[in-house]
């Protein structure tokens, strides 16, 4: 069986739009209709038609998210066994220890964190608003989570109390630890380093920019004459050398892979069509509570 060609067939014989995350591997990658990060998508998701089916290619929690912005869509997931240890290390349970610990605390949570700990939040951010949305909390304490370097540089930019949840457990394991048998930098002097700020400080202090995948582009776009070496996920590397043909991109650590992401397979995205397996199904109370923390996000950056 030609599984790429049953892919297109079912694809449109079925109504599917496929939308994937910048880090699923790039032969997926080059079959989705839009690309992005896991909010964007979301939002992306919104514009889309309701007699669309709408296929996300990426982790579990990002499926959500765009579930609860579209909650009259039928949304599926590739591969279900896909999902992000990051976001697992806060529980709900974890979340109302802390909040009943710090009663006066708001709560900003990462829009990487599952849909039962996004109802109790006061709000949510992405890596690019981060900084943004906490300072435009009327309160100078702040519960973060759940990626602890995330909110040590929300902390290092806004001068808030801001402390991690749920603690030393909450990190992204491909950037808090990318600099294992990396680059060695003072061999690549006339590069620029950007990095993500899931990375630790010590790394984020030495880069010429921080930001998300998002605004990675945008960095080198305002700099087309210089080289620049990307500290994230490999995937974004390639998406970054395919919208920058002419400047000089390499990745700060080839083996900064995030294995759940690539979990997603050709076989997984003929299943689902096939099958219509792997719906994102979530109880309607859930849905409007956790709706609630990203709508306020959307005020907060109006304001």
């Amino acid at each position: 069986m030609d599984l790429l060609k049953e892919i297109k067939y079912l694809k449109e014989k079925k109504n599917f739009i496929f939308i994937g995350h910048n880090y699923v591997e790039k032969n997926i990658l080059d079959l989705c209709d839009y690309n992005g990060d896991s909010l964007g998508l979301a939002k992306v998701a919104q514009n889309i038609n309701k007699e669309k089916n709408i296929l996300f290619i990426g982790v579990d929690f990002m499926a959500e998210t765009m579930k609860i912005l579209n909650p009259e869509k039928r949304i599926f997931v590739a591969n279900k066994s896909a999902t992000c240890p990051m976001a697992n290390s806060l529980s709900p349970e974890k979340l109302l220890y802390f909040k009943s610990k710090f009663p006066n605390y708001s709560i900003v949570l990462y829009v990487n964190s599952t849909a039962e700990c996004k109802r109790y939040a006061d709000c949510v951010c992405t890596s690019a608003n981060a900084v943004e949305i906490v300072n435009a909390i009327d309160n100078n304490n702040i519960l973060f989570g759940p990626d602890k370097n995330l909110a040590n540089y929300v902390k290092e930019k806004t001068k808030k109390n801001v402390l991690a949840i749920p603690g030393e457990d909450g990190f992204c394991y491909v950037h808090d630890s990318i600099e294992n048998n990396s680059l060695n930098l003072k061999s690549f002097s006339d590069f620029n380093l950007i990095v993500h700020p899931e990375c630790k400080k010590n790394l984020r202090d030495k880069s010429f920019k921080v930001g998300s995948t998002g605004q990675m582009p945008k960095f080198i776009s305002e700099n087309l004459d210089k080289k620049y070496i990307i500290g994230t996920e490999i995937g974004m590397v390639d998406v970054l050398k395919n919208m920058f043909e002419n400047v000089e991109i390499i990745p700060f650590n080839n083996e900064a892979i995030c294995h759940d992401m690539k979990k997603n397979k050709l076989e997984d995205i003929y299943n689902v069509l096939n099958f219509e397996i792997n719906e994102i199904l979530l109880d309607r109370n859930l849905i409007n509570d956790s709706r609630r923390s990203i709508i306020n996000m959307f005020k907060l950056m109006e304001v």
